[in-house]
């Protein structure tokens, strides 16, 4: 027997898929879950490293697994901050044994240079370590209902906030054939697969076409595909993370069809000219038509975005079009964000703009939310009399096609509906982002 292992992962749901396919290798390794750090021989931290708090978190984390452990007890940092950081954070925490990056098996043994460097030789004094495909581990069946698949890894876009592509790399899609034997290996109690990706709606371009970033915007999309042979396999397929620019008609089709026309608009501002400082696509009034055009092919479509507050260069003015589009467009949900400057990106350089001070971008980050959350209850609250189909996903606890799992608010059902069932219901309150419903 291997031993016994605890893992702890952070972030995006990404993270979580790469964690849950660790875990699943772990356990075919022979290792046993454990339920507390302290109880395992192996401490694997699975880090963020988007933005600075997530790093942050990532850090305290890590110390804090670190005090908890067990003696003897190895700990394992892997993930995104190993990968971008990995010498620096290996020399910074001596705590940790091992700071393995991507494609880097968690479950080697107990290096002294791995304090000193990252990389798989160095870190394991110049052995052959063998390299393993995250992307492609197995997968665990799931425990709930629903499950997040990841479909690619890396974006080949480059926004001037994001330092992604800087240590996730160019876009690597997953073949269909990969990507349905991962589904039906989640188990026959899965109702909705929730695809997620850096740049979804550009999946399985880099398999197709050679010239995959001048033409993002220009080729039929292979994702359509895709989800129509989801669809025939799970009742629900929801998408997150889509560019606005690739959404166009016949994606939308294949998603209102889908049975989920729950549509999550990676937009990050209104304002023309600080999205171009953005390096990204549109506007206000290109959102806008988006939106309506949608909402006339299915009314009971849902929309979700998320915006960054205090980018570089972001005046009143740009702040005020915001504002005006979050009050027209009537979002379903959104989340805001205060700018993080990321190393090796645009808006770390003195091209990207003048500096916004924090504390005002958090005041704007304030108003955006207090409107949006106005609008959120007003919307909820226009459903209360209304029939919808939930999927059960706990006791007393279900979603419909427009709350994504773990990010939009639920719908608060009889304890006794079945877990993984899916039933109809009919409204009868809401507060704020939540539903109360009984059987129809």
């Amino acid at each position: 027997m291997a031993g016994s292992y605890y893992l702890e992962s952070l972030g995006c749901p990404k993270n979580q898929v790469d964690a849950e396919k660790l875990a699943g290798t772990l356990r075919a390794d022979g290792y046993l879950a454990a339920g507390s750090a302290d109880q395992a021989d192996l401490v694997v931290v699975n880090t963020c490293a988007f933005v600075e708090a997530a790093r942050q978190e990532s850090v305290d984390t890590i110390l804090a697994l670190a005090e908890a452990r067990r003696p003897g007890a190895r700990l394992v940092v892997t993930g995104c901050l190993a990968e971008r950081y990995g010498t620096e954070l290996a020399e910074a925490l001596p705590e940790v044994d091992l700071v393995a990056g991507f494609g880097v098996p968690v479950t080697l043994g107990r290096a002294p240079a791995a304090r000193r460097a990252l990389r798989v030789g160095d870190a394991t004094g110049g052995r052959p370590v063998p390299a393993f495909d995250l992307l492609e581990l197995p997968r665990p069946p799931a425990e709930a209902p629903w499950a997040y698949v990841k479909v690619a890894e890396g974006c080949d876009r480059r926004c001037g906030f994001c330092a992604i592509p800087s240590f996730r790399g160019a876009q690597r899609s997953r073949p269909v054939a990969s990507v349905l034997t991962e589904v039906e290996a989640l188990g026959p109690d899965v109702r909705e697969v929730v695809l997620v990706a850096q740049d979804l709606a550009s999946w399985g371009l880099d398999r197709s076409d050679p010239d995959r970033g001048r033409r993002l915007e220009a080729k039929r999309r292979p994702l359509v595909e895709l989800v129509g042979a989801l669809a025939d396999r799970v009742p629900r397929v929801r998408l997150l993370y889509l560019y606005p620019s690739s959404l166009d008609d016949e994606l939308v089709e294949a998603m209102v069809a889908s049975g989920v026309p729950y549509f999550d608009l990676s937009l990050q501002h209104a304002s023309k000219a600080l999205l171009r400082r953005m390096r990204r696509w549109g506007d206000g009034g290109r959102f806008l038509e988006r939106i309506a055009a949608i909402r006339e092919a299915a009314p009971e479509a849902a929309l979700r975005s998320s915006f960054i507050l205090g980018y570089p260069g972001e005046t009143e003015e740009d702040h005020d079009e915001l504002l005006a589009f979050l009050a027209e467009a009537r979002l379903d949900w959104a989340g805001f964000f205060p700018f993080s400057e990321e190393p090796g990106t645009l808006a770390a350089t003195a091209e990207a703009g003048d500096r916004v001070p924090p504390e005002l971008a958090l005041e704007r980050l304030r108003e955006c939310a207090e409107l949006q959350d106005a609008v959120t209850a007003e919307r909820r609250s226009a459903l209360v009399g209304e029939t919808v189909d939930v999927l059960v996903d706990e006791p007393g606890v279900g979603r419909s096609h427009r709350e994504a799992p773990e990010i939009d608010g639920i719908v608060h059902v009889p304890a006794t509906m079945a877990v993984g069932a899916i039933g109809t219901v009919q409204v009868t309150g809401a507060a704020g982002p939540d539903l109360w419903a009984v059987p129809a």
